[in-house]
């Protein structure tokens, strides 16, 4: 009887594994098309004046009440009526709570899901950088570097045109620093219309080249590199009523090449608020602008530091008429609340956190209180938290430990938590404000239960270079066996405003990392210093010298992976992208002896070739700072390479652009130091879509071939 049970026991284990699917590489990268990531609900937002929300299920849009949980539900068939040559279900860029807004043949579709009805406003086919406004129903975009306005009666009306193709209007400045994401902005009665514009007469351009056309086309991109000529900023204001655009007055006391940054309304549309950056980046001054004559005002309030001053918010004004708004500066070392009133009077420090505070989503209707999204205490969450704009009394209103990503609806009465955590693949909930009520909208099952993958990594800490906790996450083999010895993949960024390890779904990992420990690897990660969500003090260690400190604390890492029995100390890689790439090809040139084996995609190699808005903020210009400069290169030490070193780049990169990449090979022909080189003919700074897959098999294949 006891044999026989061993055998059933022997027979059943073998059906379990020969049931597990064995998941590809191309499945893994390409995992949220092949469903191999937790289920969501799709295109999940708030409609805007209401208490409904909306999301995507298969072939249909379904809107449902917070209040009563009554349902509409709206088909692909029922938009194809109203929308002819609608072949699927399109993704809703805006919900109110009369229209569903979506793009359809240069238009922006405005369909009535009360009556089936349908407006539009037209667009030209080469029209960008969409700005809808459902207050008066109209819509900004630019052509080229023009910015017009067309509405219902299909006007197309010009806000901003110059035949000086230097000067940019209606798109992001700054290269999309300091928080800033586009280049309109409407007022909040939606009156007028203020918007970003930059003259690019002082910077270079930069070639590429377009390969797919013959013969091969230059393509010149104005490219800012570090020490050199920059933008100067401007601000235009369109009145819909009157038709006429004017620019403020920009404040003079911070250059010509400065930086213009957290655009705000204020609540009347008689004034913006500017966040205004000196090209050194250590003083900010937050002035006041009259929107009638453009005329500055005032300045509000000052901030200096002599590393750097990064605002990276607007101000939010409270909804109780007294013109008071709330401010987020790290000024004290971590991102906190600050109240002040419209004159620029510190009324009260709200938050004193030590922790930090990432956003402010919303208030309540009175503005008694202010919800805002931080870290708590773990580094790795993501939680809602309610403060008092009066005392700053603050409560957390998530308290499971995780990432919380939270949308809260206008009336500030109901918030959808989407959440997940290492163990939890995700679920969404509706909860109200109060904490009285909750509703569970989808709780995903584990997509990766029946397959060869290890979908749960090892979360712990070491110490870093100075003592401090440093988080990491570790993925073992599936068949991990204490006793054998493992090579190790360690994954790099290293860099600010990037961070890794979060208490999230694979613990912020993609899923290619759990992929290759099932076939043999241990794959490693650490957030050190410069990494995001720890505060200034931890961040800006890094100043006049990337990569001298991020590059310690990974040796750090590589110090525990070679005390532990079952890493194999003579097998170790590294790969990043980016400043990971950077980390990487510094790691193998500084720390010679320590990786057998780099991939290094898009690296940075000097830093004097990259963007003045990033580049001067860690680093300075390099006219200031040669001894950090010369140190930091990666061409300058390339001689000391004695492992396999392959640098992945895209031609198109406008970001870290391939003179990086060119220039360091160029160097190791001259020092005669073999390395091997790829390139994505169009790809820009990362390689995205199914050429993806192409380019994580490039890069495994080659760590695994020479990591031995």
């Amino acid at each position: 009887m006891k044999k026989l049970f061993y055998i059933l026991l022997f027979l059943l284990a073998g059906n379990i594994q020969a049931q597990q699917k064995n998941i590809s590489l191309r499945d893994a990268v390409l995992g949220y098309y092949k469903g191999l990531y937790p289920k969501t609900l799709r295109n999940l937002q708030w409609l805007k004046r209401s208490n409904d929300f909306m999301y995507q299920d298969r072939h249909k849009i379904v809107i449902k009440n917070a209040d009563d949980g009554s349902e509409k539900k709206i088909t692909l068939a029922d938009l194809s009526k109203a929308v002819p040559g609608l072949k699927y279900l399109p993704y809703i860029e805006m919900a109110t709570d009369q229209h569903l807004i979506f793009n359809h043949h240069h238009a922006k579709i405005l369909y009535d899901y009360n009556t089936g009805q349908v407006a539009k406003i037209a667009y030209p086919e080469n029209a960008k950088n969409f700005d809808y406004n459902f207050i008066n129903k109209h819509l900004a975009y630019t052509i080229d570097n023009n910015l017009y306005l067309a509405n219902l009666d299909a006007k197309q009306m010009p806000v901003a045109v110059n035949k000086n193709k230097n000067i940019v209007s209606g798109q992001a400045i700054a290269r999309s620093e300091f928080g800033i994401t586009k280049g309109t902005f409407w007022s909040p009665k939606a009156h007028k219309l203020a918007f970003y514009q930059k003259d690019e007469t002082n910077v270079d351009n930069y070639p590429l080249v377009d390969i797919t056309v013959t013969p091969a086309k230059l393509h010149n991109i104005k490219y800012p590199m570090n020490g050199r000529g920059s933008e100067e900023p401007g601000v235009g204001v369109y009145d819909l009523s009157q038709k006429k655009t004017i620019y403020l007055k920009l404040f003079k006391g911070a250059g010509k090449e400065h930086y213009v940054t957290n655009l705000t309304w204020g609540p009347n549309e008689k004034y913006i608020y500017l966040a205004e950056i000196n090209r050194d980046q250590n003083h900010m001054w937050f002035n006041k602008y009259d929107v009638k004559t453009g005329k500055f005002v005032k300045t509000l309030f000052e901030e200096t530091n002599d590393k750097w001053v990064e605002p990276e918010h607007p101000a939010f004004f409270i909804p109780n008429g007294k013109n008071q708004f709330v401010w987020l500066s790290e000024r004290d070392g971590f991102m906190n609340l600050y109240k002040y009133n419209a004159e620029g009077k510190l009324i009260k420090q709200l938050t004193h956190n030590k922790w930090v505070t990432n956003d402010v989503l919303g208030f309540s209707n009175k503005g008694k209180y202010v919800y805002t999204i931080g870290t708590g205490q773990d580094p790795r969450d993501r939680k809602l938290f309610r403060v008092n704009t009066r005392n700053g009394k603050t409560k957390e209103l998530t308290p499971q430990t995780g990432r919380h990503e939270i949308a809260l609806n206008t009336k500030a009465g109901y918030y959808i938590d989407n959440f997940s955590h290492v163990n939890l693949p995700r679920e969404i909930d509706l909860k109200d404000l109060k904490g009285k009520k909750k509703t569970l909208l989808l709780k995903a099952k584990n997509p990766l239960r029946n397959t060869n993958i290890n979908i749960k990594p090892q979360m712990f800490s070491i110490k870093g270079e100075y003592g401090d906790k440093l988080y990491a996450r570790m993925f073992k083999p599936a068949n991990f066996d204490p006793h054998k010895k493992y090579p190790v993949l360690v994954y790099v960024y290293g860099g600010p405003h990037a961070q890794l390890v979060t208490n999230s779904w694979l613990g912020g990992a993609s899923l290619w990392m759990p992929w290759l420990a099932a076939q043999g690897y241990i794959v490693f990660t650490v957030d050190g210093h410069g990494s995001d969500n720890r505060g200034f003090g931890f961040e800006s260690v890094i100043h006049r010298h990337l990569g001298r400190v991020e590059m310690k604390d990974q040796l750090h890492g590589v110090d525990y992976l070679k005390s532990l029995a079952y890493v194999d100390p003579n097998r170790l890689a590294v790969h990043g992208w980016s400043f990971g790439g950077f980390m990487t090809s510094s790691l193998m040139t500084t720390y010679p002896d320590v990786f057998t084996t780099g991939v290094a995609g898009g690296p940075v190699t000097d830093w004097k070739w990259y963007e003045v808005m990033y580049g001067e903020r860690y680093m300075d210009r390099f006219q200031e700072n040669p001894e950090g400069f010369k140190e930091s290169s990666v061409v300058n030490k390339i001689d000391h390479l004695k492992g396999h070193l392959m640098t992945i780049h895209g031609y198109q990169d406008d970001v870290v652009v391939p003179q990086h990449d060119l220039a360091l090979h160029r160097q190791a022909i001259k020092k005669n130091i073999q390395m091997d080189f790829y390139l994505y003919p169009t790809a820009k700074h990362n390689v995205r879509g199914i050429d993806r897959a192409h380019l994580m098999k490039k890069i495994l294949d080659y760590i695994i071939k020479n990591n031995r």
